[in-house]
């Protein structure tokens, strides 16, 4: 017989073990939110949950049972493989832990397959999301070291480098499935605020007690997703590491991130949106690269005339003292350049 287990359960498990989650939910409904690791076998597609639904509303509960009944049966051999191809140590859930993952769990139980239940499913979870957020906000010990500069700069993909070589990271953009401006979006699904506050909160506890941590200088909102204010103080507070690129390295990067010539419709309609805040002339040259594809142009532009302004004006409020600046010519020696800042000012053995 399957086994129920608790979050507290469950965290504990996974230092322990390899575990792998599935999420029995919906298709889309995994893509609202989900626990970060999982994958999604789902008991019933969103049109056929649609359809229990309905049935459950309109005829009766036992009417919705029966229905279901057939629906999992046809779709069973399948269903029941999809688990047998996991080598990893199982743990089922659903929304509140109620029917879907209990029928699931006592299916592949019925099959030979040893798993375990999440009880109060993803919701559960979620609760233990928001009063670990409470918890963080009395909790987060490290000063903020605040990679900041012009648009294009690398800034995220030097916190990626930074992180795969062990340094304390909050890469909160992709948190948020989104890199933070009007056209952060492009080529993305950004995260609601279910999901940004669960991948966070993973996060953060990773490196509550390091001594310093390395994120971006973002705004308070992300897409569809807000900061937690005890994390933007830290960022206010915090010392602030500027990236200087020579502007073609700038246009460059931003090609190669957000190809867009891939999404036009989606570019022109974030420009859009901003199309009355740049000067007439060149808003009107900007466009006409993006309708010619000439992008290289139109990304120079947007730069010089509408984001560079604007970020010079915050990069004033920033005390000199409480700042770098480093002049490289690519990511890589931006790298390299922290390194040796983290090198000098703090003890880097601690978190390495």
């Amino acid at each position: 017989m399957f086994q129920d287990i608790s979050v507290e359960n469950l965290l504990q498990m996974q230092k322990e073990e390899s575990l792998k989650l599935i999420d029995v939910r919906s298709p889309s409904e995994f893509e609202e939110s989900n626990i970060p690791g999982s994958i999604n076998i789902p008991i019933f597609t969103d049109e056929e949950r649609a359809e229990i639904g309905t049935i459950y509303k309109q005829v009766s509960i036992e009417a919705a049972k029966q229905r279901g009944l057939e629906i999992v049966s046809a779709k069973l051999p399948d269903f029941i493989n999809s688990f047998s191809s996991i080598e990893e140590q199982k743990v089922i859930y659903c929304w509140r832990g109620g029917m879907r993952s209990k029928t699931s769990a006592t299916l592949v139980d019925l099959m030979g397959i040893e798993t375990f239940r999440l009880i109060g499913g993803i919701h559960a979870y979620r609760s233990w999301v928001v009063d670990k957020l409470e918890e963080l906000a009395d909790m987060f010990q490290p000063d903020a070291l605040v990679l900041n500069g012009y648009t294009g700069t690398g800034k995220t993909k030097i916190l990626q480098l930074l992180q795969e070589k062990g340094y304390p990271v909050l890469d909160l953009e992709a948190m948020a499935n989104h890199r933070g401006s009007v056209f952060g979006q492009i080529g993305k699904r950004s995260y609601n605020q279910k999901m940004f506050d669960i991948m966070f909160v993973q996060k953060a506890l990773e490196v509550k007690d390091s001594p310093y941590v390395l994120l971006e200088a973002e705004s308070k909102r992300i897409g569809r997703a807000t900061v937690p204010e005890f994390l933007l103080r830290k960022k206010e507070q915090g010392f602030h590491i500027f990236i200087d690129l020579p502007m073609e390295e700038r246009v460059l990067s931003i090609l190669e991130d957000y190809r867009p010539w891939e999404f036009p419709e989606a570019v022109m309609s974030a420009f859009q949106k901003i199309k009355k805040r740049i000067h007439t002339p060149i808003a009107a040259q900007i466009e006409k690269d993006l309708q010619t594809g000439e992008y290289k142009s139109a990304v120079q532009l947007l730069l010089e005339f509408y984001y560079d302004p604007r970020y010079h004006h915050t990069a004033e409020q920033i005390p000199p003292e409480r700042s770098v600046v480093f002049h490289v010519k690519n990511v890589e020696e931006a790298v390299g350049k922290i390194e040796k800042l983290l090198a000098k000012k703090l003890d880097t053995s601690k978190v390495k």
